[in-house]
């Protein structure tokens, strides 16, 4: 029986039919496309919007962006059907308000965390978001990515922590942290791209089908 209190998961990072589908059929509430060109799982939006098309309507079809101009934007967005814009760049409070409006949609601002000061900027971004995301910052001085890296950070500066809307823990997540996140952390929904991948952009689908799995098993507060 599946428990109604598991944690909910969204898979970022598809470009394929199949690694949409075993996320899909093994209960991802969220489904991640990248819009992000220097990303390897970057997709053009003509492929996005033949994936996300293929999405039923209960799962949340997520599009990702890292400081986008309008442009990228308005192309995007009328060419895939998307049900919410995550920001994964340095967007200001001010952006994030305003892609907001342009887009109509939902958006998820993702905050990188390396220590405590970190989590001070969430406030200000709770009153224009509708949902938050803590990843793991990126090593001071390197060419990294702005997500999907495969690095965690201290889990232990979330503890006890609340925020006034919805928030995801991301950043190195696998089958076998998964447990002591949620734990460390008392998060309820987890975003995972580079722990169920073989190389980076080449989704595992045996991966995908067992982070999944190991999500629903674990029990609710």
């Amino acid at each position: 029986m599946t428990r109604t209190n598991a944690i909910a998961v969204k898979i970022c990072g598809l470009s394929t039919p199949e690694a949409v589908a075993a996320a899909v059929d093994g209960g991802a509430a969220m489904v991640g496309f990248v819009f992000y060109p220097r990303s390897p799982r970057a997709i053009p939006p003509a492929v996005a919007a033949g994936l996300a098309g293929a999405v039923p309507g209960h799962v949340i079809r997520v599009g990702l962006f890292v400081d986008p101009d309008d442009a990228l934007l308005d192309r995007v967005l009328g060419e895939v059907p998307l049900d919410l814009v995550q920001l994964h760049g340095e967007e200001a409070v001010e952006r994030v308000a305003a892609i907001r409006r342009r887009a109509g949609l939902p958006v998820m601002k993702a905050l990188k965390i390396a220590g405590p000061a970190d989590l001070d900027r969430a406030a200000g971004y709770a009153d224009v978001a509708d949902r938050l995301l803590f990843d793991a910052a990126s090593p001071a001085g390197s060419a990294a990515l702005p997500g999907g890296n495969g690095l965690a950070f201290d889990w232990r500066l979330l503890a006890g922590r609340s925020w006034p809307i919805p928030w995801m823990l991301s950043g190195g997540l696998t089958v076998a942290n998964l447990a002591e996140a949620v734990a460390t952390t008392g998060t309820r929904a987890v975003d995972v791209s580079s722990g169920v991948e073989t190389t980076p952009g080449r989704k595992d689908m045996g991966l995908i089908r067992e982070f999944l799995a190991a999500a629903r098993s674990i029990a609710g507060p």
